[in-house]
């Protein structure tokens, strides 16, 4: 039988592979009922991963940290900086790189995205073809790829870039031609080849841990030069400023962190049209997720979608530039 996305782009009676041939050039049927999901299990799944994936991190940070004992960085000595900076180093660069060892399984798991690189299927075996093609272009090893229920949008992750994962929603495989698909694959495996998420692991290691260290040393400066606290241990003007400055210097850092973000699907953008042999079908890709609702990705991967809707003193904070300045950038050769 059909499924409800073939009725609704007016399949009638007609089969799968029927629908894929008459569709091929236009928007993609993704026919098939297997990759259905309940969406508030999604929801409460996805809030779990949160909950547990930050318990789990902050559980083995300060496990390290006490270990390692760096995490007596006061004493009654005053401020030993070597072991603030051992502090800082293991909290940035350790819940970072935590997060892009699970990426992979969190991703999977938060978006209910199902592996297809084995399936029989007809427009399975499309896309995967399509990515196959695309990595070994880019001369790296063939990713996962997978099919993900949502509004239109893809995502790539994974800390390797032989073993990555690529994913595309059905929102996208239902409202774009076959050429633009195909842009937006080849936009995520250009993330792959470029080692964004890497790179981004590396950058936002830099910031935290110049948060960390920043926010402890200002906070011990105003507790003991400032107000004048000579007792043994912390005071209150330690832990009061550590704690803003651990959010106000947190917010200037992701304001960095998103700079580069954006600089990423520059060159993604700029990728994907050298994959596709053509500036066209990306930017007719673009134009048209400039017109698209691109959903919400949980955030172990938001940064690594193919479109957001920044907006505002927000876009400061953006991991995607505005749809028209990628279309601006790509036309120009920026």
């Amino acid at each position: 039988g059909l499924c409800h996305w073939c009725v609704r782009q007016g399949a009638g009676t007609r089969s799968v592979a029927e629908v894929l041939k008459a569709r091929l050039a236009g928007p993609i049927c993704f026919g098939q009922h297997r990759l259905r999901v309940n969406c508030l299990a999604i929801a409460m799944k996805r809030i779990l991963l949160f909950l547990l994936t930050n318990l789990a991190v902050m559980l083995v940070l300060g496990i390290a940290s006490r270990l390692l004992g760096v995490d007596r960085f006061l004493s009654a000595n005053g401020l030993n900086l070597g072991a603030l900076l051992g502090f800082a180093l293991l909290m940035g660069f350790g819940g970072a790189t935590i997060s892009l060892l699970m990426s992979k399984p969190m991703a999977k798991w938060s978006t209910g995205a199902v592996v297809i690189n084995d399936s029989p299927e007809a427009m399975h075996r499309w896309i995967v073809g399509t990515v196959a093609n695309f990595s070994q272009r880019a001369g790296i090893g063939m990713p996962e790829v997978a099919l993900y229920e949502g509004e239109p949008n893809a995502f790539a992750t994974g800390a390797f870039k032989n073993s990555a994962l690529v994913a595309v929603s059905t929102g996208l495989l239902q409202t774009m031609s076959r050429d633009e698909v195909e842009a937006v694959i080849g936009h995520e495996v250009a993330h792959v080849a470029n080692g964004d998420m890497v790179t981004m692991t590396l950058i936002q290691g830099v910031m935290n841990t110049f948060v960390v260290f920043l926010s402890r040393a200002i906070g011990y400066f105003v507790d003991r030069v400032l107000l004048k606290n000579d007792r043994e241990g912390p005071g209150i003007g330690y832990m009061v400023t550590s704690v803003i400055l651990d959010m106000v210097l947190g917010v200037l850092a992701a304001v960095i962190v998103a700079w580069f973000s954006r600089q990423r699907e520059f060159r993604a953008d700029a990728g994907a049209a050298e994959l596709m042999g053509s500036k066209q079908p990306m930017m007719r890709a673009l134009a048209r997720l400039g017109g698209l609702d691109p959903g919400t990705l949980p955030q172990s991967v938001a940064t690594m979608g193919i479109s957001g809707r920044p907006s505002g003193l927000l876009a400061l904070l953006s991991s995607h530039p505005p749809i028209e300045e990628r279309i601006r950038a790509l036309r120009d050769g920026r």
